[in-house]
């Protein structure tokens, strides 16, 4: 789609509009944001098109239209498929060696479990390699419950921050505001770091990284802008 508007403004129900006509999901909704920061930010990624509307660029209006198109009407089942990744979480699983990964590891993600055990009440069981285990019946449902507690604009951004980093723990973390975003793509990447700094990495390893942070970041973005 080319560029056909000149001013973008965000009227009172936070809808972001096109010279005065409401800018529309993919499902035909308006598009309108729960925060003026957040209406704010996405109505700026309409204001940067330059002359071809390019989704890769506007990340959160990506986000904000899965909100409202996909999560809004029914909630439940988008949750409980972010729910499902407190059984695996990545912190639980544990490398047996060599000792400066074993090490890493622990420094780095001991505290955020931690955390979760004192914010949620659960028990985690840890596990040396990558057989699964299932965690504590108890943990999986509070942890589920914590995911399906958020509304449908938190679900949508907690969903590429867990599927990035491959943790609904960390997610929470950075959710909940006890852990930065630094340090949660740090803690998700130990493995990868180490294994990086003993063997270097390819040019299409860096590419993928890259484009995995910029997704990340957009995520974080909106998270801070829904306050």
């Amino acid at each position: 789609m080319k560029r056909f508007w000149t001013n973008v403004t965000i009227d009172a129900e936070r809808v972001v509009r096109l010279d005065d006509r409401p800018v529309r999901t993919p499902g035909r909704t308006p598009l309108a944001l729960p925060t003026a920061a957040l209406a704010e930010a996405v109505a700026t990624e309409w204001r940067d098109v330059a002359e071809t509307v390019d989704p890769r660029a506007m990340p959160l209006t990506g986000l904000a239209n899965a909100a409202i198109d996909r999560i809004a009407a029914d909630p439940t089942p988008f949750a409980d498929g972010l729910a499902r990744y407190a059984e695996t979480d990545l912190l639980c699983y544990r490398a047996d060696s060599p000792p400066e990964l074993v090490t890493r590891q622990a420094a780095t993600w001991n505290p955020l479990l931690d955390w979760a055990r004192d914010r949620y009440d659960v028990h985690f069981t840890l596990v040396t390699g990558i057989m699964h285990r299932p965690q504590p019946e108890a943990t999986v449902e509070r942890l589920a419950a914590a995911v399906a507690a958020l509304n449908a604009f938190r679900l949508a951004a907690l969903s590429p921050v867990v599927t990035i980093t491959g943790s609904l723990v960390l997610a929470l973390a950075l959710l909940e505001g006890a852990a930065g975003a630094d340090a949660v793509w740090t803690a998700a990447h130990v493995d990868e770091d180490f294994q990086a700094e003993e063997w270097g990495e390819d040019y299409l390893a860096i590419e993928a990284r890259e484009a995995k942070r910029r997704e990340f970041d957009a995520a974080v973005r909106f998270l801070a802008a829904l306050g």
